[in-house]
């Protein structure tokens, strides 16, 4: 799933633009997880080693067939913009002036994978114009895929994703680095600031966390207000009026539509505390509640845009019914009026 939202101009600017004629607005797109690596990896033109460390699939190219299996052949290798589909055309009609994603994977050579974990994803450093196919601006590596590949892997992503001109957030080669959101250009007057988090519940060990010393991800150590408001700090000592400020979390389990009240909770104290605008929730590998919170957007779980799930059984109650059922990762479009950017800190 991904959300196009729509910040109309007078709003954002405080209505100072109450007379300058028809309001102007921009669009950003904000998607779940795009998981490029393991099946997705191999049917792209560069695949790395197809060799998995899973409990029961041991080689990549299995996701491959269980896929082929349901809906036929797939190409391979494939152009870089096959596996976004449909998406594209909806993409290319709707034009955001930004796209955001949770990539979730890491994007590394490297064979050296997180021993404590079952499941490993990666894409090959020379597919990810798989990624500038569909015009991505950022990615959130603040998630429980980034670090599979070690620590190595985590520095091969980021240095490959600075190659390619993608700005990333949530994950870096030490605690500053992670922390650090990435400052998006939305015209010529204007920011999108994207601060990116992960959480426990997702998956993530504990030993991801970046230090001082130590690569990892920007690691929330709990839901309080405290830490809201600790957030609060960077957003406010960054955001100008204009600015748009996005909180992307990873949190919580794959699966079911339960949202724990302390998701709820933390996500309205970022809006009420932290001077957050819009929260961007993933994990969950569907869709989830949204909530507009005092104007502010709230998106519990965006689901999944790109995995290689197509050919495995027992979640396709999961799937919406309907005709985007063939196509879960359409992205819709949500309309918010945010109001004053600087109201709420």
């Amino acid at each position: 799933m991904a959300g196009a939202l729509t910040f109309p101009r007078e709003t954002m600017a405080g209505m100072d633009d109450k007379n300058s004629g028809a309001a102007e607005s921009f669009e950003v797109m904000l998607s779940g997880d795009v998981m490029t690596g393991r099946g997705i990896d191999q049917i792209l033109p560069h695949p790395g080693g197809p060799r998995l460390y899973e409990p029961y699939v041991k080689d990549a190219r299995q996701y491959v067939e269980l896929a082929e299996q349901v809906n036929g052949p797939i190409p391979r290798p494939t152009e870089y913009a096959y596996i976004w589909g449909d998406a594209l055309d909806e993409l290319r009609q709707r034009s955001p002036m930004l796209k955001i994603i949770n990539l979730e994977t890491s994007v590394t050579a490297s064979d050296r994978y997180w021993r404590e974990k079952g499941i490993h994803y990666r894409m090959h450093p020379r597919n990810l114009p798989c990624l500038q196919a569909a015009g991505i601006d950022c990615c959130v590596l603040a998630n429980n895929h980034v670090l599979d590949w070690g620590h190595a892997g985590l520095e091969e992503t980021l240095a490959s994703l600075k190659r390619a001109g993608l700005q990333s957030a949530g994950a870096g080669m030490h605690d500053t680095a992670a922390a650090a959101p990435a400052v998006l250009a939305a015209g010529s007057d204007r920011r999108v600031i994207v601060f990116a988090f992960a959480h426990a519940s997702s998956g993530v060990p504990g030993s991801w966390a970046a230090t001082a010393v130590r690569p990892g991800v920007n690691l929330l150590p709990d839901f309080t207000v405290a830490t809201a408001e600790r957030i609060g700090e960077s957003v406010s000592a960054l955001k100008q009026d204009r600015d748009i400020a996005v909180a992307s979390i990873h949190w919580g389990g794959n699966w079911g539509y339960d949202i724990p009240p302390t998701h709820r909770n933390f996500a309205r104290a970022l809006i009420d505390h932290a001077g957050i605008d819009v929260v961007h929730g993933h994990s969950s590998h569907h869709p989830l509640g949204m909530e507009v919170h005092r104007g502010r957007l709230i998106l519990y779980g965006c689901g999944d845009l790109i995995n290689d799930y197509e050919g495995i059984r027992g979640y396709t109650d999961y799937r919406p019914p309907g005709p985007y059922a063939s196509a879960p990762g359409l992205p819709c479009r949500c309309l918010v009026a945010a109001g004053d950017a600087r109201a709420g800190r």
